[in-house]
């Protein structure tokens, strides 16, 4: 890690994408770095700029675990100060308060409580009441199934339960993760993700909060027909639905998309061979359950013949940041998104690291991160 530096670094929050992402990019990054931040025009092309309930305690879950002085944090407001102390692991828990997500807080968390700690003995769990399915959020299964296995295969260890099931707009949800202090090996390899393998499976994934079960089944089967249909074998899917637990009414469906890795592993434990791909929706009360199967196939099917990158859209920005804090690496995506460009502006402010955007095709870029 690099040493920390006590010069104030003062961000524009409407750079690039302008969204969230900077303020839960910023925090991690100032409190793994010990670097005074003072963020200004936050969300300032949004139609409710300013900091937001779950914004808001992106700031004080941060503060609360690095011992952080805040000046200025309260909802709506545009520009707020934070100076971090140190990181101390422990038991934490959260209420947003609102729909807002728990996944966002989490993953503001998540870097700053894995390198907390290097004797590897101190875990810290985060329990967090709110959103875990959003429309605009990483869901809870997004995290358990693709975000932490990608984290995985840099020998990072986070354990992710869903306790109960949260949907806009009225939330109700919470979640808990246990975080193991990471320490990196000596002989550890950069991450490489480069070359897509053979197609493992697909995992097709339906599951209500207090619906009709019906509406699983119907959009697993047009999600299974579609993909049939476009030439995927059908031996190679299976499907699964779920009844969730909590409060308010909802429904989601997603696909587990696995490729094997042309690559060698990182560490002995082969964790790399196989890599997940995942694809999410929400149900809509316009959209039908068959609409609903029909459109994640449509993903799927986006990412199996449009491209032979192997990490898609939505994993892309998220893993730049354990790369950089883990030593570089390097990956395969479909496609560079504002959030992956501000991403890596962020990232380059705080540690000494570049990245790099390499186009090999019209569907294909090699991501570089230099550590």
């Amino acid at each position: 890690m690099p040493a920390p530096t006590q010069k104030l670094l003062k961000i524009d929050g409407s750079t690039g994408e302008g969204g969230g992402q900077i303020i839960r990019t910023a925090l991690s990054l100032s409190m793994l770095t010990g670097t005074p931040i003072e963020i200004t025009s936050i969300r300032a092309g949004r139609a409710k700029p300013g900091l937001m309930r779950q914004h808001l305690m992106c700031v004080q879950a941060s503060q609360q675990i690095s011992e952080a002085t805040v000046t200025g944090a309260h909802l709506g407001s545009t520009t707020f100060s934070f100076v971090p102390s140190d990181i101390k692991s422990g038991d934490y828990t959260f209420d947003i308060g609102s729909a807002g997500s728990t996944s966002l807080v989490l993953q503001t968390l998540l870097p700053a409580l894995l390198f907390a700690n290097t004797d590897g003995h101190s875990k810290s769990t985060v329990a967090i009441k709110g959103g875990t399915h959003n429309p605009l959020a990483p869901t809870i299964d997004f995290l358990t199934e693709a975000f932490v296995p990608a984290l995985a295969k840099l020998g990072m260890q986070i354990d992710i339960e869903l306790q109960q099931a949260g949907f806009a707009p009225i939330g109700g949800g919470s979640i808990k993760a246990t975080i193991t202090p990471f320490l990196r090996r000596a002989n550890t390899l950069p991450l490489k993700l480069t070359e897509r393998g053979e197609l493992i499976n697909i995992t097709l994934v339906a599951s209500i909060l207090n619906l009709d079960y019906d509406i699983c089944k119907r959009e697993l089967a047009s999600a299974q027909t579609a993909l049939v249909e476009s030439g995927v074998n059908s031996t190679l899917i299976t499907t699964q639905s779920h009844k969730l637990h909590g409060i308010g009414e909802g429904n989601t469906c997603y696909a587990k998309v696995t490729h094997m890795v042309d690559e060698p592993p990182t560490h002995k434990t082969g964790a790399q061979k196989l890599h997940q791909e995942m694809f999410t929706l929400l149900g809509e009360k316009r959209s039908s359950a068959e609409n609903m199967g029909s459109r994640l196939a449509g993903l799927v099917k986006r990412y199996l013949f449009n491209t032979d990158a192997l990490v898609d859209e939505y994993l892309t920005d998220q893993l730049l940041l354990p790369l950089a804090l883990s030593g570089g690496g390097e990956f395969s995506t479909r496609m560079i998104s504002g959030h992956t460009e501000t991403q890596a502006w962020l990232i380059e402010q705080f540690l000494p690291v570049q990245i790099r955007f390499d186009t090999i095709d019209d569907n294909k870029i090699l991501i570089k991160v230099v550590a």
